[in-house]
């Protein structure tokens, strides 16, 4: 069975987080991603890579995770020679992805006005920190750079006087997510037009886009949201909780779900008629937190949330990683596979989560070696002799 996206072939010069995340997904979708590295390699594959405790073989928890389903041709693109077997590569392919600093791909002359005249249909998709035009394109942008001036950071955390980050890099996983959607949506508009575009993708606009209706909010009332820690704006209860054991979260989003609780936890405050609807409960929201809390410490997680389930209140663990990674659902779904390294050995990390009815083949191949496959996608795609090859190699444009 062939993948969704077999056919596509992608030139990946990625590097960190926010660009090869999203070519993982592309890859992981059935596009041939060929990863055109430095001669030195990606910065990445030094990241953790003499970390006994992250790494398999050399090969750090960044670069086997994201580059899986991915060859290397290491190509020297600040040489003309090199150069030229770019533009070659690029003759015989559909989408150019980079996540270099906003000016980098004109410099290089890797960027669409360049490229577009090579291969017309070429699709080029840049992620950078704040886009590639404006007043202020050229600020570096790091996960927490782009989470801090979205203004998400504003609203995470537990007080105003300590703003907090996401704790997973949304940053920068988010800059790959809508990568993948601009990438996607320039293909299936080329389907139509038979030309090639660039896709311009800044980490700050997709945490613009994330605020969504709370910048609606803002704009509609002018004030500025303050951080509530897990509780919600609207809704009570809406929090996390302790057990005897663990935490749980329980959200209460409709009348009907507070009184299946109040049939639950059986707490005789809970009795009054003003709690039934939504502007009490919001009215007295630290009172019933406090009483919901004190009541749940006296049992176990795994008895609340049976008892919750039961009722069909929304509710769930707090998981650690081992928990989440091991959960039956999680697994039933493929979301933990086995990461190869090339000479072998493997460990394990999170699947794709994209499943599709007719095209949902899952297979992950090892993240590649430093320019293990620049022979044979020379030879093979652009129909270099050895001697090319060689000559090449000596000439210090390709390892």
């Amino acid at each position: 069975m062939s993948k969704a996206l077999t056919g596509i072939r992608i030139l990946d010069l990625t590097h960190m987080l926010s660009g090869p995340y999203g070519a993982m997904i592309l890859a992981d979708l059935g596009a041939e991603t060929i990863k055109v590295e430095p001669l030195q390699g990606e910065g990445t594959r030094k990241l953790m890579a003499n970390d006994s405790n992250n790494s398999l073989d050399g090969m750090g928890a960044y670069y086997i995770t994201l580059n899986r389903n991915k060859k290397s041709v290491a190509i020297d693109l600040k040489s003309e020679k090199g150069l030229a077997v770019f533009y070659d590569l690029v003759r015989q392919s559909d989408v150019v992805i980079s996540n270099f600093g906003a000016t980098v791909p004109g410099r290089l002359k890797i960027d669409y006005e360049n490229l577009s005249k090579i291969n017309p249909a070429i699709i080029t998709c840049t992620v950078t920190g704040y886009g590639s035009d404006g007043p202020s394109p050229n600020r570096p942008a790091f996960d927490q750079v782009a989470q801090a001036t979205g203004g998400g950071m504003s609203i995470t955390g537990t007080d105003v006087d300590h703003p907090v980050r996401a704790g997973i890099p949304i940053g920068d996983l988010g800059g790959g997510m809508f990568a993948v959607m601009g990438i996607q949506s320039a293909l299936l508009e080329r389907h139509r037009s038979g030309k090639g575009q660039h896709v311009d993708i800044s980490m700050l606009d997709c945490q613009i886009s994330m605020l969504n209706y709370m910048a609606t909010m803002f704009f509609l009332n002018g004030n500025d949201p303050k951080p509530i820690g897990n509780a919600h704006f609207v809704h009570v209860p809406y929090n996390t909780y302790k057990t005897s054991d663990g935490y749980i979260v329980i959200a209460v989003i409709t009348d009907n779900f507070w009184h299946n609780l109040k049939q639950l936890v059986q707490i005789k405050e809970f009795d009054n008629p003003i709690y039934d609807f939504q502007p009490g409960r919001w009215q007295d929201r630290d009172l019933i937190n406090a009483k919901l809390n004190e009541a749940l410490t006296v049992n176990t997680t795994k008895y609340w949330l049976g008892q919750l389930q039961e009722k069909k209140i929304p509710c769930a663990p707090v998981n650690r990683f081992s928990e989440a990674l091991s959960d039956e659902q999680v697994l039933h779904r493929n979301m933990v596979v086995d990461l190869k390294h090339p000479d072998g050995k493997s460990t394990r990390g999170p699947g794709n989560p994209i499943k599709l009815s007719r095209n949902n083949e899952e297979s992950f191949t090892a993240a590649p070696k430093l320019g293990q496959d620049t022979d044979a996608v020379l030879e093979q795609l652009l129909g270099y002799n050895p001697d090319q090859i060689s000559t090449l190699k000596q000439q210090g444009a390709i390892a």
